[in-house]
C-alpha cells in the first residue's frame, strides 16, 4: 500500500547490529527505504548481518560504526550517510543497554553509564539528525522507549533504565513540539517484554515465564513485532501523528 511505501527514502538506524535494530532496519528496507546502519565497532558482524538483509531486499545499505554518545561520530556518520545516500528523512533510534542492580547498590557510574546511552544517546541522536532533516523541511524520528518508562516492573531492580526510558518518552514529546511547524514528527515505540538481547540477560532469562504469564496476550514479543509499528510510523500512513509513545506490549499496561 502506498500508505506504508517508503520507496525513495533514507534511513538511518541507530542499534543496528542486533535486536530491534537490526529488525526494524531490515523491515524499513523490505518497505522500500536506503537504510544507513549505526552501532559499536564490537557490533561490526553484527553490522554486517543487518546490511546483509537490507541488501537481500534490493536496497542500498551502509554500515557505519560509532557511539551515540559521541556527537562527533553521529555527526560524522550522518554526514556520510547525506553525502552517499542522499537527504535523510527516517531516523529510529534503537541503540541502548540494559541492567539491573538494587537502587541502594547502585554505583553512580552504572547510573551514569544508562542514562548516558539510552537517554543523553538518543537526544544526540535526535538533534544531529534534526539537523539534517530541518534543512529539508521534512522528517520522521522514532526513538525506541520502553514500557518501562511509564509503569514499574515487577521484579526488576533498574532504577536507571526506568529512568532515562521515561526520559526518553518525554523527550521525544517536547522534540516533536520543538520540530512540529518545522515538518519534522517525532514519536516513540515502547515496547513490552521482547525476546531480543537484551532480554536475554541472565537476571532477566529466568523470568521470562513470569513476564508472559503477566502480560494479557500471555507470551513474550518477537522483535518483528516492533517493525510494523517503526513503519508505520515512519511512513505517510501517520502523516498526522506526532508526540506520541506508542506502546507494543500485548496490553500489559492495560492491567
Amino acid at each position: 500500500m502506498r500508505l506504508f511505501d517508503l520507496s525513495g527514502e533514507t534511513a538511518f538506524v541507530t542499534g543496528a547490529g542486533s535486536g530491534i535494530g537490526q529488525a526494524i532496519a531490515a523491515g524499513l528496507a523490505e518497505a522500500g527505504a536506503r537504510v544507513a546502519l549505526f552501532d559499536l565497532a564490537r557490533q561490526t558482524a553484527g553490522l554486517a548481518e543487518t546490511l546483509a538483509l537490507v541488501q537481500k531486499h534490493g536496497r542500498q545499505g551502509l554500515a557505519l560504526e560509532g557511539d551515540v554518545t559521541s556527537a562527533d561520530d553521529l555527526r560524522a556518520a550522518l554526514a556520510r550517510v547525506e553525502r552517499e545516500m542522499g537527504p535523510l528523512s527516517v531516523a529510529v533510534n534503537a541503540a541502548g543497554i540494559a541492567a539491573a542492580t538494587p537502587a541502594e547498590d547502585l554505583a553512580l557510574s552504572d547510573w551514569q553509564r544508562v542514562i548516558d546511552v539510552n537517554l543523553t544517546g538518543v537526544f544526540l541522536s535526535c538533534q544531529a539528525e534534526a539537523r539534517l532533516m530541518l534543512k529539508q523541511g521534512r522528517g520522521s524520528i522514532i526513538n525506541i522507549a520502553s514500557m518501562s518508562g511509564s509503569i514499574v516492573n515487577r521484579g526488576l531492580t533498574q532504577v536507571h533504565y526506568n529512568s532515562a526510558k521515561a526520559g526518553v518518552v518525554h523527550l521525544t514529546k517536547s522534540l516533536a513540539m520543538e520540530w512540529v511547524d518545522r515538518g519534522l514528527r517525532v514519536n516513540a515505540i515502547s515496547p513490552g517484554y521482547t525476546l531480543s538481547p537484551m532480554n536475554r540477560r541472565p537476571e532477566v532469562a529466568e523470568q521470562l515465564v513470569t513476564f508472559a504469564g503477566e502480560t494479557p496476550m500471555a507470551r513474550i514479543a518477537t522483535v518483528d513485532e516492533m517493525v510494523g509499528p517503526a513503519i508505520f510510523l515512519a511512513a505517510g500512513a501517520s502523516s498526522f501523528v506526532t508526540g506520541h509513545d506508542l506502546l507494543v506490549d500485548g496490553g500489559f499496561t492495560a492491567w
